[in-house]
């Protein structure tokens, strides 16, 4: 793929017009109880377990008598404990102590760091019953893991940050867990949107309860530089003064206090920082603090705009090169003494105007800079490009257009780069735009994002297998062999972070906070990708991840975190009739009419976009069936003929063959023609796939979530 076209730098077109709603705006939706759901899990657990079990019996109901007693002096197991009784308090309203003991004692919350080796740094176990709650580890780290366990086992309003009147009672149940991948993050650009210290230090809270532990902040871009460099001052007093749409900032960056405070509070969360200092591209408001990272030695005016591919250190001579060897050397030694992690992130994505050449120079003096200080290399798959250390992390951020490429003549950049770091033995990261990008918009209504990489569902950001991700579509012939993969990344770009982010801003756009933005794009598709990371590929399920992902909304709203009710999650207070405007889903596809206005033309399958094109209107009929009606064409649904036949739209005419009859399975249906009984089926999974009419086969695609 192309460079302005990657990581959310412009705004394409969007197959239909975008329609701003209310952040909890949802289709055909009413007051109601909960759904029932069809087969869940024995708790709504998120990242799913590796192994859970009800126990027979009552569980666990804490008092103001219950401890928390920690089987170890180490200060960190401890703080395990004093990190729980914290969490408990606002809305328990309870004051456990914290105790070390040599021996679990009855009627406790217990947390034992003794466990055997092979649970690994972050493996646990919990047992829990009538007479208390055991969580075992092998260490602090995975204590820490198993509490965020233990919270979902508690009640939602546990999450309330204020007094709730009622008992706290832990599930019954024995739990035996540990991750997938070692490496599992989220990125927050703070450069084009800044984030205050306070914000950073909940989206570590929030992060951390799903399981997160790498925050990847992305320090550095065009729009502003946001950490203190004694030794360049300017990066912050004329960097740091503009964010994407603002400008006359005196105080968006860290100091070097900050950045620390930052660091200490995710280190409490057993989270990693990664910083990122982006480079060669991205970095006029480097170029905007320091003359001679220019050719002409004069600084570049400071940017607060929206474009891509702008900027670039001058790496023309050799004096320039030294200038921004020099540079990089100042820089990476202050922000690898401030941060403990064993990574710096180089960047080195998107630089259309620097020559292999002299990408080549910046590579060399950024690598050798972040090994100097005896740091892992991090960096953007095109980083790999030049030469890179053995054993650096290269983040994969391609699409499945580059997937397409593989094995042609012309494969994409990111593939080629992709195979330049395999063969440089580096390890990936993955963080495909079109699933893992959480400032892709939803769907064509999402106020805020972009949709460069496509809409991202919920079900998008769950449905994809970091071992199959950078092989061919059909999941073969993986270019990184699995045992390269160190994790998932979430990235949080923000680019649009403001409403009506279709078109550049105007001074009447609003602006929300920062937190809002990300808990908006960030919920419900963080957990998403957190169970990506974490849970075996084998035990992951949409259909029953979206049945357990719905009973995480009241924890959310107890939180105080502004989630978006994304379509195709069965949201509790909701109740989803089959008569109304809808969208209609199967296995991550939509029924689409094609934009099409015209008689006869075939619906297909689409990647679901919420657009007039995947909008229907279905309308009761006398006879119990149903019209099912298309927005864009108002025309209906339609098929005339036997097996096989595809389904087309035509001017409405109430006879059998436009009329459908919607049977519930579960949380999804049947949809059946009333002229032939046959089942609505999707060709394929696969955008463009003819929707048909088939005998009933029990197919996944032929099970339809009307949302």
């Amino acid at each position: 793929m192309r460079w302005l076209h990657r990581r959310g730098r412009r705004l394409v077109a969007l197959a239909t017009a975008a329609v701003t709603l209310p952040l909890t705006a949802t289709l055909s939706e009413a007051s109601a109880a909960p759904p029932t759901p069809a087969a869940p899990a024995p708790y709504a657990l998120v990242p799913q377990p590796v192994s859970q079990k009800a126990v027979p019996g009552e569980g666990f109901s804490l008092t103001p008598q219950t401890r928390i007693s920690v089987l170890s002096r180490d200060s960190e197991a401890v703080g395990v404990g004093t990190y729980l009784s914290k969490l408990l308090a606002p809305a328990t309203g309870y004051d456990l102590p914290v105790v070390k003991d040599t021996h679990a004692p009855k009627n406790a919350v217990v947390l034992d760091p003794n466990g055997p080796k092979k649970l690994g740094a972050e493996g646990y176990t919990i047992s829990s019953g009538k007479n208390g709650v055991v969580v075992k580890a092998h260490g602090a780290q995975g204590l820490f893991r198993g509490v965020q366990t233990l919270r979902q086992l508690l009640p939602a309003e546990v999450e309330s940050r204020t007094g709730q009147s009622r008992a706290w009672t832990v599930s019954p149940v024995q739990i035996s867990d540990s991750p997938r991948y070692e490496y599992r993050g989220v990125m927050l650009d703070v450069a084009r949107r800044f984030y205050p210290v306070a914000q950073v230090k909940r989206y570590i809270d929030e992060a951390a309860a799903y399981k997160i532990n790498t925050l990847h902040l992305h320090l550095t871009d065009d729009q502003g530089w946001r950490i203190a460099i004694d030794a360049i001052p300017d990066l912050t007093k004329v960097g740091a003064s503009t964010q994407s749409g603002h400008t006359g900032g005196t105080d968006w960056f860290y100091s070097k206090a900050d950045y620390q405070e930052i660091v200490s509070y995710a280190t409490s969360r057993f989270m990693t920082v990664v910083p990122e200092i982006d480079g060669p591209g991205h970095t006029m408001s480097a170029l905007a603090s320091v003359p001679e990272l220019n050719c002409d030695d004069k600084a570049k005016p400071l940017y607060s705009g929206f474009d891509v591919g702008i900027s670039t250190y001058c790496l023309a001579d050799g004096t320039h090169q030294g200038n921004t060897r020099r540079f990089l050397k100042a820089v990476i030694k202050e922000v690898a003494k401030l941060t403990p992690g064993p990574y710096i992130h180089l960047g080195g994505d998107e630089a259309p105007h620097t020559p292999p050449d002299q990408y080549a120079s910046y590579v060399k003096s950024a690598t050798e800079a972040t090994t100097g200080r005896h740091k892992t290399v991090m960096g953007w798959n095109e980083l790999a490009d030049a030469d890179i250390p053995a054993g650096s992390i290269m983040q994969y951020w391609g699409e499945d257009d580059d997937r397409k490429s593989i094995g042609t003549a012309e494969e994409s950049a990111s593939i080629v780069s992709t195979r330049n770091g395999v063969a440089q033995d580096a390890k990936f990261v993955m963080s495909p735009s079109d699933h893992a990008y959480m400032d892709m918009k939803y769907d064509a209504s999402t106020p805020y994002g972009l949709s460069w990489s496509g809409y991202v569902p919920v079900e998008r950001s769950y449905n994809w297998d970091p071992a199959t991700i950078t092989g061919k579509m059909d999941g073969t012939g993986s270019i990184v062999p699995a045992d390269k993969i160190a994790g998932v990344e979430a990235a949080l770009w923000a680019d649009r972070a403001y409403e009506g982010s279709s078109s550049l801003p105007t001074p009447a756009t609003r602006w929300p906070e920062p937190h809002a933005y990300a808990d908006y794009m960030s919920f419900p598709r963080l957990p998403a990708l957190a169970e990506v990371g974490w849970t075996p590929q084998a035990a992951r399920d949409w259909k029953d991840f979206r049945q357990r992902l719905a009973q995480h909304a009241p924890r959310w709203t107890a939180a105080g975190i502004a989630y978006h009710p994304a379509p195709g999650v069965p949201w509790p207070g909701t109740v989803r009739t089959v008569e109304g405007v809808h969208t209609i889903e199967t296995e991550g596809v939509a029924l689409d009419s094609a934009g099409s206005t015209s008689d006869g033309t075939d619906l297909v399958l689409w990647a679901p976009n919420r657009g007039n094109n995947q909008t229907w209107t279905i309308a009761p009929q006398s006879d119990g069936t149903y019209t099912v009606t298309s927005k864009t064409s108002n025309k209906c649904a339609e098929a005339t003929g036997g097996a096989g036949t595809t389904v087309v739209q035509r001017t409405c005419n109430g006879q059998p063959t436009q009329r459908w009859k919607i049977n519930p399975i579960g949380d999804d249906h049947t949809i059946a023609s009333a002229g032939s009984g046959l089942l609505l089926t999707a060709g394929s999974a696969t955008n463009g796939a003819k929707a048909t009419v088939q005998s009933d086969t029990g197919s996944a695609l032929q099970r339809w979530y009307i949302g």
